[in-house]
């Protein structure tokens, strides 16, 4: 897992800048490792992927270690915004390759339960798992208009997503790092009239897809004791095959899917039929493992399934759990792949 020091890390780089040491008294390495998370959390909001923005922050390490004898001080935060500046950059010639990521419930009217779950389908590019413990320790921006947390929810992404690369670019500088139009204007090499236009286009298109009520149900989510409970007897009904259980603690509309699957499914009895047919077939108990985690700013489980060929449990998939205000699941979004387990700190395997 990341460390828990990133907050100090860029503190510590913050007063080597306004001290106004030269960065070539500084170590280039451990000067630049100090932005490393604060760049994969903006590079991970513009690819939605875990994996391109680790591929992205390592990149535009890389191109700043190459010309760090090119950097000049200009002042405190210079530093920062000419790492944001590659990284950013790197990140839109990403784009240029890759259709935008999705989930599938973005992608596809509801399944029908009665007919066979879909194949894994990796023609499309799925949205990709968070982990909190990589959310940057740091006071929120009350100027900000959407917080840390609000910024990586999956309703938040899933729209995120919809915005051309360059406006998505525009609006997490503008809205969510707080930058000015001319901050965001140099970085990208425009005019600060074009940084308006695009992020008056860029909210625009957010607000149709991104409505009230589901901004609403974000900023609600609390974790509380009444919350805990719920996620406990919910760990409990999937480690006990209880499929009523588990369906009783699911809003009358919830949703599942399980991103590769393209197939999703919407209401209790829909979701029960699935359970009981793909997820829990008769005859197989103690087929499940969860631990508690937390993905998106939301509660989320890691999952393990049982492996008869070699008697461990498997990592299988990370579910992020989506609750409204009165505390029911009315979501749950299961990101099928063993090697996101490694990403939020847990191994591949386990013993049964």
């Amino acid at each position: 897992m990341r460390g828990n020091n990133v907050t100090e890390q860029s503190r510590k780089a913050d007063e080597r800048e306004q001290e106004g040491l030269s960065v070539e008294q500084a170590e280039p390495e451990r000067l630049l490792e100090s932005y490393r998370n604060e760049l994969l959390l903006h590079c991970y909001r513009l690819l939605g992927s875990l994996h391109d923005a680790e591929d992205t922050v390592q990149d535009t390490m890389l191109r700043a270690w190459r010309h760090f004898d090119s950097f000049t001080y200009r002042g405190p935060g210079s530093l920062r915004a000419w790492l944001y500046t590659i990284a950013t950059n790197t990140s839109l010639d990403t784009l240029k390759k890759r259709s935008p990521r999705t989930l599938p419930t973005a992608a596809s009217p509801a399944w029908n339960p009665q007919k066979p779950v879909a194949a894994r389908s990796f023609e499309t590019l799925w949205l990709e798992p968070f982990p909190d413990s990589w959310l940057i320790e740091a006071a929120e921006n009350p100027e900000a208009r959407y917080t840390q947390h609000e910024s990586v929810s999956l309703a938040f992404l899933t729209a995120l997503q919809l915005l051309p690369p360059r406006q998505r670019a525009i609006l997490l500088l503008s809205d969510v790092l707080d930058w000015r139009a001319a901050e965001v204007a140099q970085l990208l090499e425009i005019s600060v009239s074009a940084v308006n236009s695009a992020l008056h286009r860029a909210r625009v298109t957010l607000e149709k897809n991104y409505p009230r009520e589901q901004r609403e149900m974000v900023l609600l989510h609390r974790v509380d004791a009444a919350t805990n409970a719920l996620l406990t007897r919910y760990l409990h009904a999937w480690e006990t095959d209880d499929v009523d259980g588990l369906v009783a603690l699911l809003k009358e509309d919830a949703i599942l899917s399980m991103p590769p699957v393209p197939s999703w499914y919407q209401g209790r009895e829909a979701i029960r039929t699935v359970l009981r047919t793909a997820i829990f077939p008769s005859g197989v108990q103690d087929k499940w493992r969860l631990f508690p985690t937390h993905a998106n700013g939301q509660p989320a489980f890691v999952v393990y399934r049982s492996d008869e060929a070699t008697g461990l449990y498997s990592a299988f998939a990370v579910q992020v759990i989506t609750l409204d205000g009165s505390g029911q699941i009315t979501q749950v979004t299961a990101f099928l792949g063993p090697e996101l387990a490694t990403f939020f700190g847990f191994p591949l395997q386990l013993p049964q």
